[in-house]
């Protein structure tokens, strides 16, 4: 049986707060919350929210899931919480101005999936899922005045995002403050024990969170930061969406395989240690054998890609990705994978109209700045033209988007 120690030292892990004292603090609390469960016979209630702002998951939301996994393999209680009302305010943690805020059949939409998503990591037999709406949107007034009697306008002003806004003038609206109110107040509505989340949300979860908790007579929760973000395929920025450089959790193995291919050597160490769970020891061994040249650096990504897809595609997904990605890159031929979608064309239609139907490109800015670049390609020659047409009478032919995306056009 695990022992109370061998717990808090595993589930530490990670954890920074950028204060050691902080993190003396919430280790020792941690600590005393696992000895007073286990007196009560009783396992901790543990949650992460996720705000389904848009409708897919990615690789650096998996990084407090695999913290809350970790709580459940030591046989604690998890809730996966979709911030189907927060997401309506918008989370102005880590950006430099206001997000737009969605409407409810967005927020519906985008989080009809969150769920399966996340059972890539969690247990679904150990996994509660709510919805903060279920709490939130029967709140009124009275209690959000009563909520926010408790912090000061300085306390959010402090705040690392708001400071630097107010200082540029740049426009910090009056909604924004409500984001950290309502998470705070999902941890009361859980009664929880621990919350799990990243750098961006130190403030709403170790002190308003906390704070609210305290404030509605009930012990804080233990906070668990996770100090390292994801980088993104840049190997550089956070990964994000808005960004351009994440790794769909629910995208087609070839297209994660690939995308993880393409990240610089030098953000593997950190793909090993946040994706697949690696110890110090296990990171020094690897980063010793890159330097020494026991190990080439694409072997190494090689099986860390076939890693992560097996985790999220299994080991048929990540065997077929692979035989893609050899196709493409290590044939002697055109580099076109044999098993590529099929569309049918029965008139005359341009290319970027094609790729765009096929959702292969997203608009037509993309398209032209693909085309500037050489990205795209037919029939493995580069397309120099944005208002190339393809007629019928000229099929079969593939069209390449990028490195990974392919499409065969064939006749009616």
């Amino acid at each position: 049986m695990t022992t109370i120690d061998e717990q808090v030292d595993v589930l530490m892990f990670g954890a920074e707060y950028g204060d050691p004292k902080t993190k003396e603090n919430m280790k020792a609390e941690l600590r005393e919350r696992l000895i007073e469960a286990e007196k009560e016979g009783r396992p901790l209630r543990v949650y992460a929210g996720y705000d389904p702002t848009r409708p897919d998951l990615h690789l650096g939301h998996t990084i407090s899931m695999r913290k809350l996994r970790q709580f459940q393999d030591f046989g604690h209680d998890v809730t996966f919480l979709v911030g189907t009302f927060t997401s309506l305010i918008g989370d102005p943690s880590d950006k430099g101005e206001a997000r737009a805020q969605l409407t409810p059949e967005q927020v519906e939409e985008n989080a009809q999936t969150y769920a399966q998503q996340a059972f890539k990591i969690l247990d679904p037999e150990k996994t509660t899922v709510r919805r903060n709406h279920e709490w939130l949107g029967k709140l009124d007034f009275g209690d959000v005045i009563h909520m926010a009697s408790n912090f000061t306008v300085q306390q959010f002003l402090a705040r690392d995002n708001f400071s630097k806004r107010y200082d540029a003038g740049t426009p910090i609206y009056l909604h924004e403050f409500f984001y950290a109110l309502m998470q705070a107040y999902d941890a009361v509505a859980l009664n929880a024990d621990v919350q799990v989340g990243g750098q961006d949300q130190l403030f709403n979860i170790v002190v308003a969170g906390r704070k609210l908790q305290q404030a509605m007579g009930q012990k804080p929760q233990v906070s668990i930061i996770m100090g390292e973000i994801l980088p993104g395929t840049d190997g550089v920025e956070k990964m994000s969406k808005s960004a351009g450089n994440h790794i769909p959790v629910m995208g087609e193995p070839w297209d994660m395989f690939g995308k993880i291919m393409s990240i610089p050597d030098s953000a593997m160490p950190i793909y090993h240690k946040l994706l697949l769970g690696w110890q110090p020891d296990q990171l020094e061994e690897l980063e010793n054998a890159l330097a020494d040249g026991s190990l080439h650096p694409n072997d190494a990504k090689m099986s860390l890609a076939r890693e992560i897809v097996t985790i999220f595609h299994g080991e048929e997904g990540a065997e077929t990705a692979q035989k893609r990605w050899d196709e493409v890159f290590r044939s002697k031929g055109d580099g076109i994978p044999e098993d590529i979608p099929e569309q049918k064309l029965n008139e005359e239609m341009r290319v970027l109209d094609i790729l765009r139907d096929a959702k292969l490109v997203g608009s037509g800015k993309e398209f032209k700045q693909l085309v500037q670049n050489g990205g795209i390609r037919l029939d493995s020659e580069k397309i120099d033209d944005p208002q190339l047409s393809i007629s019928p009478s000229n099929l079969p032919v593939v069209l390449q988007v990028g490195k990974r995306k392919f499409l065969r056009l064939v006749k009616e």
